[in-house]
């Protein structure tokens, strides 16, 4: 099976990580346009108990653009999602998508540019962490 993300295990409080994540990807050109907070929604809406985990999705604006250009259907794969979660202790994992296995099923090849450059980029992210 083929790995579809870059992940790495910090030793660091869960908000501590967020904070570090979310430097470390404005240093490669992303910024983070969503904030999905699962275990507040899980709790909200299904009254579960769940660990720590965040969806940031995070966007860099001249790489989605050039996606975009390329192929239109290409935001139903946009923003790159990165995941925080607690991993228990004390321990938080930090996992990023590779966007060239997760644009590999699209059939153009104007994207692999792009993916190439996105992946690069969310790589040196987490192992800069």
């Amino acid at each position: 099976m083929t790995t579809y993300y870059f992940n790495k295990t910090l030793e660091m409080s869960f908000e501590d990580a967020i904070a570090r994540v979310t430097e470390e990807l404005k240093k490669e050109g992303f910024g983070v346009l969503t904030e999905v907070d699962v275990q507040a929604t899980l709790k909200k809406k299904l009254d579960a108990d769940f660990r720590p985990y965040r969806i940031l999705g995070a966007c860099n604006p001249p790489l989605a653009h050039q996606a975009l250009q390329a192929e239109s259907h290409i935001g139903l794969m946009l923003p790159c999602n990165v995941i925080v979660q607690d991993a228990g202790n004390g321990r938080i994992d930090v996992a990023a998508i590779d966007p060239l296995v997760a644009m590999a099923r699209v059939d153009n090849s104007g994207l692999e540019p792009v993916a190439v450059e996105a992946q690069s980029k969310l790589k040196r992210v987490i192992e800069n962490l």
